[in-house]
């Protein structure tokens, strides 16, 4: 054997999403000090980095993914010393700041060196895969997302000018079934508001985007606003059937865009993850939606090695698809989205504070906090900050094994104090070792729990 590559022996080490505000190297309790220990033991570790590294010196955008999230740049540093080697940045947050916050955001990690995917200063560089050498073989990332904005989707190149910065959007359609009784009632509603004539008039400008045809079993309903997204008309489709369901449906230009990049990459890396930051729900709510599901298998059709998946800030399900493991959520490795420094008006507007207000009356009142007791959003639920992180081990690239290591992210802490990860332990560690389980018996995923971590063993 002439290089350490050839063996096949590999260890990826995948995380859910990292919001981070505060410094991580101060700190030395054993349970985190040995959580650092884990994230720097793989040969690669990944994160999705939901936050944007700048200084403020780009105006927001009117409405963002939630929060404005923003970190102090050198906190690249920080996660770099938790052992992150390469951060997804394709999520619903990419676009808080605009375009010319993705350009910062992207300059700041750059000059960290901090390996990144997911964004670029035209739709070509945001889907491209991000490369990174390792000791034991090369890697390729991809970044994608299926929530947030429509505007923050990188544009292509032209003839004359340059792309337009963004993100890497997975871009879908709803089809609604309903059963006929519903479904007349939705087409008479549509009739008496007017809303068919607007089809008529769109349908005469193809540059404002294509209805599909509607006949006896389907149609398509616009949105009550009377706005829509080019290429994609805004709204949704409903057809005839026997019960109720919801269907994602990817957008097919992103979509195959997408797989051709993990194509290119199986072609130019040892090892292909593709990282998914995903908002929409299954059926249950506790599963991930079937875009994502479909997505997630047509990666690993096209080539990856591992699918690592975030966005919903709850815990889902682990998959095995054809030898390689798909992660639908892994939450949170750091959770600090109520320490951000700043808060831009129109999020002061929309939890009704005034100019005045200060970003501690911004998270006070979006906690719904009363006599200092934090009573709803993510204050309250411990599932929050309750979560994993997983490692994925090869063996001559044959997968062996998946092991979840349980954090603790410090649920009814102060805030000047939770959202940090350390190893979890007791009735925290079985706790979310069980939701795992649980979540994970619909794929036909057997996870076995073993001194507080939880094994799926494949070979």
């Amino acid at each position: 054997m002439l290089y350490n590559a050839e063996s096949g022996d590999f260890q990826i080490v995948v995380t859910g999403d990292s919001i981070i505000t505060r410094s991580m190297s101060a700190f030395q309790e054993p349970r985190f000090l040995k959580l650092v220990d884990l994230l720097h033991g793989g040969d690669v570790t990944v994160t999705n980095a939901e936050m944007l590294f700048h200084n403020y010196e780009d105006p927001p955008t009117a409405r963002p993914g939630g929060t404005y999230m923003r970190a102090d740049p050198k906190l690249i540093g920080e996660l770099r010393y938790l052992g992150v080697d390469m951060v997804a940045c394709a999520n619903n947050h990419a676009y808080d700041f605009g375009e010319n916050g993705i350009l910062t955001n992207i300059r700041y990690l750059d000059r960290y060196e901090m390996p990144h995917a997911g964004t670029g200063r035209n739709l070509s560089e945001a889907r491209s895969p991000v490369y990174l050498d390792t000791a034991r073989g090369r890697v390729a990332l991809i970044s994608v997302t299926s929530s947030g904005p429509q505007g923050m989707r990188a544009g292509d190149q032209w003839r004359d000018g340059a792309g337009r910065p963004g993100a890497n959007l997975l871009r879908y359609t709803t089809r609604y079934t309903v059963d006929r009784p519903v479904f007349d009632a939705l087409r008479r509603m549509s009739q008496g508001l007017g809303l068919e004539e607007l089809k008529a008039h769109r349908g005469s400008n193809p540059w404002q985007g294509q209805f599909e045809e509607d006949t006896d079993t389907q149609f398509f309903l616009p949105n009550l606003n009377n706005e829509y997204q080019y290429p994609e008309p805004n709204g949704c489709t409903f057809v005839v059937g026997e019960t109720f369901e919801t269907r994602h449906v990817a957008n097919d230009e992103d979509l195959e865009g997408n797989l051709q990049r993990v194509r290119d990459a199986r072609r130019q890396a040892d090892w292909v993850i593709v990282s998914v930051h995903t908002h929409e729900n299954g059926k249950t709510g506790d599963d991930p939606s079937d875009l994502i599901v479909d997505f997630a298998h047509a990666c690993i059709d096209a080539g990856a090695d591992v699918v690592s998946g975030h966005g919903p800030h709850v815990d889902r399900g682990i998959e095995v698809y054809k030898a390689k493991p798909i992660f639908y959520s892994l939450a949170h490795l750091t959770l600090q989205n109520d320490t951000v420094a700043w808060m831009p008006w129109e999020n002061m507007q929309r939890v009704s504070l005034g100019w005045e207000a200060t970003p501690a009356d911004f998270f006070d009142a979006r906690s719904g906090r009363e006599h200092l007791d934090e009573w709803r959003d993510f204050a309250v639920q411990p599932f929050r900050w309750r979560n994993a992180v997983a490692t994925v081990t090869f063996k001559a690239r044959e997968l062996q094994e998946i092991r979840l290591y349980p954090i603790d992210l410090g649920f009814k802490r102060p805030r000047s104090q939770r959202g940090r990860p350390v190893l979890a332990q007791g009735d925290v560690a079985q706790e979310v070792l069980d939701l795992f389980r649980m979540l994970s018996l619909p794929f036909g995923t057997d996870l076995d729990i073993r001194d507080e971590v939880g094994v799926i063993q494949v070979r």
